[in-house]
């Protein structure tokens, strides 16, 4: 489900680690989530960022095409794991002494687990707790995320096209998303003379995305009420687009900007039953945000049929990224 990347990577793979990671306190927990769900909410963001164009040549006046749009980032192996180096957290330290390991991230598996000791101090002098960090998505093999929704495009006057795009309201097993984004899209070849016997056309357009998502965690056994997982995310996309004129298939390509950010928070109330916070209950204990800068590059085509269009393209970019359409309209 669009929107989940983040939340359902997270949330189904470490609902049951909510009580461990806040064990170490709100601070290392902070830390180590940042660095844990990072390429997962880079990943949408990037993701999101594609599908918008198919074409260099703006629509007629009035002209339309509805499509369904299916996006695929892939991650790499270098974001599958972090270091997490003791130095930076309060009180985490590991069982032989390392002072840094590579860990999973939310695509990366532990293998073996990793073991980590929080040691801190009370009344009674310095106690410990030991427990094991979450896995990734490693194990599952699943490197990617995928995202799909339903795109709309009206040519307006002189060269302009609007675009939007939206996934219905899902609530579904504890997790509920809200999509949708819109793009402005406009052809500089359309200011020259003789423009329709120009054997390319040439664009630029600004595009914003907005995912709001969240998940209900009150089935996990941490004591506590109202618990949620909730992730909001904004995007951006500048693009200069260029494509040929050709009757039935046809090649694009764009050169872009990506920029966006991710809000994750935790919500609710958690009893702490060990660590520094041991018999205090947190309330709303941390959010976690994502900041993602980064060039775009595209190349796909279009290919022209009976009664609709298929396209089909290749971004390259920090997580690169797999598009496909089908679009129908005139």
């Amino acid at each position: 489900m669009l929107g989940l990347a983040v939340l359902g990577s997270f949330s189904l793979q470490a609902q049951d680690e909510i009580q461990t990671i806040l064990r170490a306190g709100v601070e290392d927990a902070t830390r180590f989530s940042e660095s844990y769900i990072a390429p997962a909410a880079e990943a949408t963001i990037y993701s999101l960022a594609n599908g918008w164009y198919n074409s260099g040549e703006a629509k007629e006046t009035l002209h339309f095409e509805v499509s369904v749009v299916a996006n695929v980032a892939l991650v790499s192996d270098d974001k599958q794991n972090f270091n997490l180096n003791v130095n930076d957290y309060n009180y985490i330290s590991f069982p032989d002494g390392s002072q840094s390991k590579s860990v999973a991230t939310v695509f990366g598996e532990n293998n073996p687990d990793q073991m980590i000791i929080v040691e801190y101090e009370t009344d009674n002098g310095t106690e410990t707790t030991q427990f094991t960090l979450p896995q990734g998505l490693g194990g599952s093999n699943i490197n990617f995320v995928s995202t799909a929704y339903l795109q709309g495009s009206l040519g307006l006057v002189k060269g302009f096209e609007v675009k939007a795009r939206f996934l219905p309201e899902v609530d579904y097993d504890g997790a509920k998303t809200k999509f949708y984004g819109a793009a402005l899209q406009h052809e500089f070849t359309s200011w020259l003379t003789g423009e329709k016997l120009l054997p390319i056309a040439i664009s630029g357009l600004v595009g914003y995305n907005r995912i709001e998502a969240s998940y209900d965690l009150d089935s996990t056994p941490v004591q506590g009420s109202n618990q949620t997982i909730n992730t909001e995310m904004n995007s951006w996309m500048f693009s200069a687009i260029a494509s040929t004129k050709l009757p039935v298939i046809n090649f694009y390509a764009g050169l872009g900007y990506v920029s966006g950010n991710a809000k994750t928070y935790l919500d609710g109330s958690y009893t702490i039953d060990e660590g520094p916070l041991a018999g205090q209950t947190l309330v709303n204990p941390y959010s976690v945000t994502t900041d993602v800068s980064g060039v775009n590059a595209t190349l796909g085509f279009k290919l022209k049929l009976a009664f609709f269009r298929l396209n089909a393209s290749y971004s390259f970019q920090e997580y690169q990224n797999v598009n496909l359409g089908i679009n129908f309209g005139y």
